[in-house]
C-alpha cells in the first residue's frame, strides 16, 4: 500500500509502542520511497500467528556491478524494543546463496539484529548494515534458464517461508566440507553470573575443546566477562556474533530479561520475544546441537526453545530442579556431616517463587 502515516497509525492498534513505530517507519519511507507497506499474518516457527506490519522493496548493492537486492522486513508488535524479522525476496530467476548471513529459507542473520537495542538500533541502520554485508557476500545469484524453470516451481514455497517459518533446516553449501575442527564445542548464551559460572565450570572440568561465550549485553565487556578477557583462557572465545557458535555440540541458554523488581512470570513475554531473536540464529549455525535451557521460567522457556528451534524433543532439555537438587544435596551433606550422600535427595516442581512440593528420599 502507498505509505500514509495516519492510515498506518490506525492499523497498528495492537502495537505496544505505536507512536514510536509510526515515527520510525515514516523515516524509513522517506529514505526508501520504493518500499511497499502492508499488514499481513506472520506464522512463527512455534505455530503462533500475528498480524504484523511488513514492507518489501529493493536495496542497492555494489558487488562489481550494481544490483537491486529484494528484501522483506516484518516489524514485531513490540518494536522498537525487538528487532525486525528479515528475509530475502528472490524472483523466479534468482537463487539464494546460502552463507554466513543468509540461510536456505532466505532469512537474514546480521550482528545488528543480534545486538538490537532501542534507541541505538534503527531500521535505517539495519538496512545500512544489510547493504554493507551484502557487498561483502552477494546473497543472490542469477539462475540459468533451466534452473529458473525449477525455481518457479519453488516460489510458492519460498513465499510461504517469507510469511513465517517451517521446520525444514537450512543447509549450507559448505556442509560437505565442514566436518573438521573441534568435536566438543560448547556455546553459552548470556554473560550474566550464571553464564560466567557455566563457562568456568566447563573449562575447569575439561569437557569441551572450545567454549564460546555469547555476550548479548550492550557496550564494552564488564564484570565477569572482562575477567575472562583479562585471563585470556586459550580455549574460551567471547563474542557478540552468533556465527561464533557455529557447529556447537551443546548450547547453554542462560540469558533472560529479569529485572531486580520483577518475578519470573512478569518477564515471560519479554523472554519469549528475546528467544525469538536467539533460537533461530542458534538453530541456523548449530543445526545438530543440544539445547540446555537455564533461562527462567525454565519450563516455559524450554518449551519455547523446542518450538522455535524445531529440534527433536530429545535435543532440548531444561535444567528443571537439577541445580536446586545439587545445592540441597550439598547442604544435607554439610548439616549431617556425612562423608558421602546418596543421590536420592531431589527437589522437584516448578522453578520460581511458587515451587511445587519437595519430594525426598535420602540414603546416607
Amino acid at each position: 500500500m502507498a505509505f500514509s502515516a495516519e492510515a498506518l497509525r490506525k492499523q497498528l492498534g495492537k502495537y505496544k509502542f505505536r507512536d514510536l513505530t509510526v515515527e520510525e517507519v515514516t523515516a524509513v519511507s522517506r529514505a526508501h520511497p520504493n518500499f511497499c507497506f502492508s499488514m499481513n499474518t506472520y506464522t512463527f516457527k512455534d505455530g503462533s500467528q500475528k498480524d504484523l506490519l511488513n514492507f518489501s522493496g529493493t536495496v542497492p548493492v555494489k558487488y562489481g556491478n550494481s544490483y537491486n537486492i529484494p528484501i522483506r522486513l516484518w516489524i514485531l508488535d513490540s518494536h522498537p524494543f525487538a528487532p525486525p524479522i528479515c528475509f530475502l525476496k528472490p524472483t523466479a530467476n534468482m537463487g539464494i546463496a546460502v552463507g554466513k548471513h543468509v540461510d536456505a529459507h532466505g532469512r537474514i542473520y546480521l550482528p545488528y539484529l543480534q545486538n538490537w537495542s532501542h534507541p541505538k538500533s534503527t531500521i535505517i541502520g539495519l538496512i545500512k548494515e544489510m547493504i554493507a554485508k551484502f557487498e561483502e557476500e552477494l546473497p543472490l545469484y542469477s539462475l540459468s534458464s533451466s534452473d529458473a524453470d525449477r525455481q518457479s516451481e519453488l516460489l510458492s514455497y519460498i513465499a510461504r517461508i517469507t510469511e513465517g517459518e517451517t521446520d525444514i533446516k537450512s543447509k549450507s553449501k559448505m556442509d560437505g566440507i565442514r566436518n573438521g575442527g573441534c568435536f566438543n564445542k560448547v556455546t553459552v548464551v548470556g554473560a550474566g553470573d550464571l553464564g560466567i559460572a557455566c563457562v568456568l565450570a566447563i573449562v575447569a572440568k575439561g569437557v569441551a575443546d572450545k567454549v564460546v561465550l555469547l555476550d548479548l549485553s550492550e557496550g564494552a565487556a564488564k564484570g565477569g566477562t572482562m575477567d575472562l578477557e583479562i585471563f585470556a583462557l586459550p580455549n574460551v572465545e567471547i563474542s557478540k556474533d552468533f556465527s561464533s557458535s557455529t557447529d556447537s555440540k551443546v548450547v547453554v541458554l542462560t540469558v533472560n530479561s529479569l529485572g531486580n523488581a520483577q518475578t519470573y512470570l512478569d518477564v515471560i513475554q519479554s523472554n519469549v520475544d528475546l528467544f525469538r531473536g536467539i533460537i533461530p540464529a542458534i538453530s541456523h549455525y548449530s543445526q545438530n546441537s543440544m539445547l540446555l535451557v537455564a533461562s527462567q521460567p525454565v519450563e516455559i522457556m524450554t518449551y519455547v526453545s523446542w518450538k522455535l528451534s524445531a529440534f527433536p524433543k530429545s535435543r532440548v532439555i531444561g535444567v528443571g530442579g537439577n541445580l536446586d537438587t545439587e545445592r540441597f544435596q550439598y547442604i544435607l551433606t554439610k548439616l549431617l556431616q556425612a562423608e558421602t550422600l546418596g543421590k536420592d535427595a531431589w527437589i522437584v516442581g516448578e522453578q520460581g517463587e511458587d515451587k511445587g512440593k519437595v519430594i525426598l528420599t535420602v540414603s546416607i
